[in-house]
């Protein structure tokens, strides 16, 4: 399309041609016909629970939706962008099928809030709740877009509060320091909910806050006004695109309505306000323009008018009759699909060799998997300097051979690193994307939020998207870390759906879950026990091209007394217990490493347990609300008529690991623990 500068022929009441104001003022009536029939649906019990209205922004949405090119450009509309996502191309039909959250909702198939829309096969996306993160996943697009010399934008919508969030900023930040052609609209009505914006920022303009940033050019405009905001954001788009760096379009609105239907605003503004925002109704004032200058006549409004009306009419009759969502459903699009990883069976294997350590295992699994796929690209901090490959050198060398262009630094900001690595996936789904989500598993928390949102995706959307990357994190202790470096998470991570768990104790088996991993659509963590980076008890060989399946045990010793299933480092700890079991009492205990925590092959579990008849959980993680608790679960569920005693639980108290190496031993398990627990349960 054309892009017009500001002082070149804007678009203006008497330039613009009679047929493209015509088209505005159909697409501005029909989404305020909509918007204002929303509440409607949640009286009459119908649906739309959540509406947030969008009269008072109508100039901004218009403008954005009509400078959205599908299918090249990337737009991440927030809760209130309807007019936005009709502007963009979306029916009054889909509109409807989203608020009323019918099976054939374009956006979601009714598994997402009501007024969240989407059309992600026109990269119109399907965006999170959580106010503001989509702007981590479109400077991640943007990020692909430059990578691959795209030649579009990506605009990231959202309201002045959001710019509150910290992972805005680094959205924001980290957009400009890669020079990332994102086009970042905060629509200002004033409020958060009933939150003023001077309780936000000190700037009265959210963008302003912004004017420092290098590479970053600041646009304002009056987004109650079709022709500054078209032209607005015809300038901001055209100038993206020639220098291919970041934008904001701060775009002054009015909320003439409450938050949403569930917000009531005269408990918050005052009646001279609520006149005020009435009387700036940009609808009302579009349509006096267009008849007080000439270009139509009120009878050729009120006939637009109504075709909306009988279109919006026709529009309910059609999702009203669409079919509601079925129950059965629910397990549809939870994981997308996996590498078949067939190579090996079961993913065990009898081959000698020079045994490697897991750290090399890693490294050299990287390396062939970025010779296998040039789509793969990997970011963390500390992965790109010089010799450096990460904090512990997993990924030395992969610049060297690869660039920086596939293998870079992020910034230290956990958020962002796994925000734009969902943005980059959503360009295409060739790419494999492996992130450090962060330099140690202890500091990830600042990435839950995107962890959350990400894990979501494919079932939110329908089985439209799903991000696929792979999360690595340096797990567990035995390194005298201490807090933030010596903490295992993965019970946190276990209870959200929708994302797979590694977690390897061998060489081989690392090597051959990582290549499944990069490999398969989807998200998975990939737990790294960096004690045994470097363990002469990890080291094996590892069989060229070695594979290993999801949800596949194995059995790493044979017995018939005794249960241990364990993972990660506390099966070296487990072995040696069990060997020393036998050499001392005779006993013979079966060892069941499990690798892969999601999805959980609990065949192999309860055949040992069938076998055995005892039950000993062995992890490194606190034994209150750990991993173990939930395998503990299964059992009594699945097996409890084959047990001869209880089912018994190792790990560490329930307190912080501490930093002395004397405290680390007396909060994590070991050997001895797991053998005085064996050893009891046995002759219970």
């Amino acid at each position: 399309m054309a892009y017009i500068r500001r002082n070149d022929k804007p678009f203006g009441i008497k330039q613009t041609p009679k047929e493209t104001l015509e088209k505005w003022y159909y697409l501005m009536a029909l989404g305020r016909t909509l918007d204002e029939r929303a509440p409607n649906y949640l009286k009459q019990a119908i649906g739309w629970s959540y509406h947030a209205p969008y009269a008072g922004h109508d100039g901004i949405q218009l403008a954005i939706g009509q400078v959205f090119e599908k299918n090249v450009d990337h737009l991440f509309p927030y809760y209130r962008d309807m007019l936005t996502a009709i502007s963009a191309g979306m029916t009054g039909e889909e509109i409807i099928l989203n608020g009323i959250s019918k099976a054939t909702d374009p956006s979601s198939g009714g598994r997402h809030m009501s007024n969240h829309f989407a059309k992600p096969e026109w990269n119109v996306h399907n965006v999170s709740s959580c106010t503001g993160n989509h702007t981590q996943q479109a400077s991640g697009v943007g990020r692909a877009f430059k990578r691959y010399n795209h030649k579009g934008v990506v605009i990231s919508s959202q309201g002045e509060s959001s710019v509150s969030e910290g992972y805005v900023y680094e959205a924001i930040n980290g957009a400009s320091n890669e020079e990332l052609p994102v086009i970042f609209v905060l629509q200002d009505n004033g409020y958060g909910i009933s939150v003023p914006k001077k309780d936000q920022t000190a700037n009265r303009k959210a963008a302003n806050n912004f004017l420092g940033f290098k590479n970053l050019q600041v646009f304002h405009c009056n987004g109650k006004d079709v022709f500054d905001s078209m032209n607005t954001m015809n300038e901001a788009k055209k100038w993206v695109i020639e220098n291919q760096k970041p934008a904001i379009v701060h775009a002054s609105c009015v909320r003439i309505h409450s938050h949403s239907n569930s917000d009531r605003h005269e408990l918050y503004r005052d009646k001279g306000e609520l006149e005020y925002v009435q009387a700036a109704d940009p609808l009302a004032k579009y349509r006096r323009m267009l008849i007080s200058y000439g270009r139509f006549t009120e009878d050729e409004l009120n006939a637009i008018d109504e075709k909306v009306k009988q279109e919006v009419k026709a529009a309910h009759k059609a999702a009203m009759a669409a079919p509601d969502p079925d129950p059965k459903s629910i397990y549809d699009f939870l994981f997308p699909e996996a590498y078949a990883a067939t190579k090996f069976g079961n993913g065990s294997h009898n081959e000698t060799g020079t045994p490697v350590k897991l750290i090399e295992a890693l490294n050299t699994t990287l390396k062939e998997e970025f010779r296998n796929n040039p789509d793969t690209f990997i970011w963390g901090q500390d992965m790109a300097n010089k010799d450096k490959g990460g904090i512990f050198n997993v990924s030395k060398g992969l610049q060297q051979e690869f660039g920086p262009e596939r293998v870079f630094n992020g910034p230290i900001a956990e958020d962002y690193i796994l925000g734009t690595a969902n943005g980059m996936s959503r360009y295409s789904d060739k790419l494999r994307l492996v992130v450090e989500g962060a330099e140690f598993a202890d500091y990830f928390w600042p990435a839950m939020e995107q962890f959350v949102d990400s894990a979501h995706d494919y079932w939110r959307s329908n089985g439209k998207f799903s991000p696929n990357i792979t999360i690595r994190l340096a797990s567990g202790g035995y390194i005298g870390g201490g807090l933030y470096h010596s903490q295992n998470i993965e019970s946190a991570l276990a209870s959200i759906p929708g994302v797979r768990i590694v977690y390897p104790s061998f060489a081989d088996d690392a090597a051959g879950l990582l290549r499944t991993s990069i490999r398969s659509k989807g998200i998975t963590v990939f737990m790294e026990p960096k004690a045994l980076y470097n363990s002469s008890k990890a080291a094996t060989a590892v069989p060229d091209g070695f594979e290993v399946p999801f949800g596949k045990a194995r059995i790493r010793r044979e017995g018939t007394d005794l249960s241990i299933i364990t993972y990660g480092n506390t099966t070296h700890m487990s072995i040696d217990a069990a060997e020393r079991l036998e050499k001392e009492f005779g006993y013979k205990a079966e060892v069941v490493d499990i690798r892969s925590l999601v999805p959980l092959d609990k065949e192999t579990i309860i055949a040992s347990i069938k076998k055995t008849s005892k039950a000993l959980i062995v992890h490194e993680d606190k034994v209150f609300a750990g991993f173990g608790g939930e395998l503990a679960a299964i059992i009594a569920e699945d097996a409890f008529s084959f047990l001869d005693g209880p089912v018994k639980r190792i790990g560490a108290t329930n307190t912080p690991v501490g930093f002395n190496r004397i405290l680390e031993a007396a909060i994590l398990p070991n050997e001895q623990k797991i053998f005085d627990a064996a050893l009891s349960l046995i002759k219970y």
